[in-house]
């Protein structure tokens, strides 16, 4: 369907959408899916288009922030605690006890977060530059952040911080006049939980089981009496096959290798929680971390929640403003949601909007990172942003909360840097599109390519002043060098004159943020653009704004 037919058919279908806006639950289901020109199938999903405000946005920042940030020991941690012999494994026996007596729901219990303030942190990213900020709504730790009524004895409403933290991002987020976005990670849990139903191998507690196996019926006398933890560890299910019968984690992920197949109830519990989240808390974009969508290809839950989403945000807004991050697509699933790659970059400019997601430490809080001081840089960060808005792409930063609700001096520090460095520069940023070439330079001469869903971060040769990236907006070409010439001196090649991408000759070159006409002079060779004598205050990355 071409782009002016699917416009007349959403516009033709809004009226009978205020009439009749939803249809009928599947069976087993208990949430309805909106009605509208979108249905489960990818041929329907693919007349999907990128809305406006995300490809002008360019910048979001991430609290991925849960109950496994509350033993600040890094990602995974609800899996790895299970994991005999493994670091958080050890950590866990030493900080909490044996996981057959204190396993990840006593951690939830645990985790108060107290000093969260959700408006604080939203001013400061707001601040920084950012446009739209998510929030982790749950992980593969299968514990809903927000006031579900599907996983009721499970969220954290009901336990360890007893609030709605879905609630009180999304109040701050449209505070401060940010889009609003959620992360929904839980279709894992199904496989990434099995190892909390195994036990030790060897020493003092071998053959005990883990907390995984426990029911309801174990916790009559205990804090957790009248909850049955199998709705958290989702573990009454034969394992998939191990890794030492040659089973392929990697594989397994994508529901493969013998992974263990989600029953439907499963499947139909997973649809409704997400329904329940999207109905409730309105969220202009949500990234499903999954290969294409959550349980695809095993399941079409995915499919209809993309379905329910576009469709929803059809009946409400008038058109279709929704954004769904998913990861390994195909062409025609390329069409039908926004692509995510995780720490990692395209090495080319996509015809189709996408998202990086990288994060300036671990994804869960580890007070490691803090202790060896190994955080990404403002540099860092500010010259990946640069790359890959060149690329028709958009940065999405996790900042790690530590699981008192706050962040360290060394973040807000980072923050702050990158906030000062767009303060500047950012009209070579937002609102931006894609030049005829990205860029040029050295880095480019040996990009790494993405392997699986992205991970080529920190493959490639270190920026230097060579390297230049290229937006444009407004008939103005914006050229970003990513270090500032030690004799004062750019050339860019790209634009030289003759060459293939200017049309006509250069009339003025100006550094974005001072506004003053630099010298230049082009040449068969490139442009030589001349820069001021004091350099930048954040000369990593300077903007030239060319017309």
């Amino acid at each position: 369907m071409r782009r002016r037919e699917l416009l007349k058919h959403l516009a033709a279908a809004i009226p009978a959408l205020a009439a009749s806006p939803y249809i009928f639950a599947a069976d087993g289901q208990s949430e309805s899916m909106a009605q509208g020109p979108f249905t489960p199938n990818w041929k329907s999903l693919s007349n999907y288009r990128t809305p406006d405000w995300f490809r002008n946005a360019k910048f979001g920042i991430w609290a991925h922030w849960g109950p496994q940030c509350e033993p600040e020991f890094g990602d995974w941690y609800a899996r790895a605690m299970y994991e005999e012999g493994s670091d958080a494994y050890r950590h866990h026996l030493e900080k909490y006890g044996h996981p057959s007596e204190f396993g990840f729901k006593d951690v939830i219990q645990e985790w108060k977060a107290d000093q969260w303030d959700p408006d604080a942190l939203v001013s400061l990213y707001q601040k920084a530059g950012a446009k739209y900020f998510v929030a982790l709504a749950n992980h593969h730790d299968n514990f809903d952040l927000y006031d579900s009524k599907h996983q009721p004895e499970w969220n954290a409403t009901k336990l360890g911080p007893k609030r709605d933290l879905i609630g009180g991002w999304s109040k701050a987020a449209r505070k401060h006049g940010l889009r609003f976005g959620v992360s929904v990670h839980a279709a894992h849990a199904w496989s990434w939980y099995e190892v909390a139903q195994g036990a030790d191998k060897s020493g003092p507690k071998a053959g005990i089981p883990y907390d995984g196996n426990l029911n309801a019926a174990d916790g009559k006398g205990k804090w957790w009496d009248g909850r049955d933890p199998q709705a958290l560890y989702a573990q009454k299910h034969p394992l998939s096959r191990s890794i030492a019968d040659g089973a392929n984690f990697d594989e397994q992920w994508h529901w493969r290798s013998g992974a263990s197949v989600p029953s439907k109830a499963y499947a139909d519990k997973l649809y409704d929680r997400t329904v329940n989240l999207i109905d409730a808390y309105d969220p202009d974009l949500v990234y499903f971390d999954d290969t294409v969508l959550p349980l695809y290809p095993v399941s079409d839950v995915g499919m209809r929640l993309a379905a329910h989403m576009y469709n929803r945000s059809i009946m409400r807004k008038g058109q279709l403003e929704a954004v769904i991050n998913g990861k390994i697509l195909d062409p025609i699933q390329r069409q039908s949601m926004v692509l995510d790659i995780e720490r990692g970059q395209s090495n080319q400019i996509e015809a189709l909007p996408w998202q990086t997601c990288t994060c300036i430490g671990s994804w869960h809080y580890d007070r490691r990172v803090y202790d060896s001081k190994s955080y990404k840089s403002a540099q860092t960060v500010v010259q990946t942003l640069i790359d890959v808005v060149s690329k028709n792409g958009n940065l999405l930063l996790s900042v790690p909360v530590r699981g008192n609700g706050t962040i360290d001096e060394q973040e807000r520090a980072i923050v702050e840097e990158i906030g000062r460095w767009i303060a500047v520069n950012g009209e070579g940023i937002y609102d931006t599109r894609p030049w005829f070439v990205l860029g040029e330079g050295p880095a480019m001469e040996s990009a790494a390519p993405t392997t699986g869903q992205g991970f080529n971060e920190g493959k490639n040769k270190p920026f230097t002043a060579q390297d230049i990236r290229f937006t444009t907006k407004d008939g103005a070409v914006y050229a970003f060098a990513m270090g500032w010439p030690a004799d004062g001196k750019l050339t860019i090649k790209s634009m030289r004159s003759g060459g293939e991408y200017l049309k006509k000759r250069v009339a003025r070159v100006e550094l974005v943020g001072r506004g003053k006409p630099l010298a230049f002079k082009q040449s068969a060779e490139g442009l030589h653009v001349t820069l001021p004598s004091e350099k930048s205050a954040l000369p990593y990355a300077i903007a030239l704004k060319i017309a």
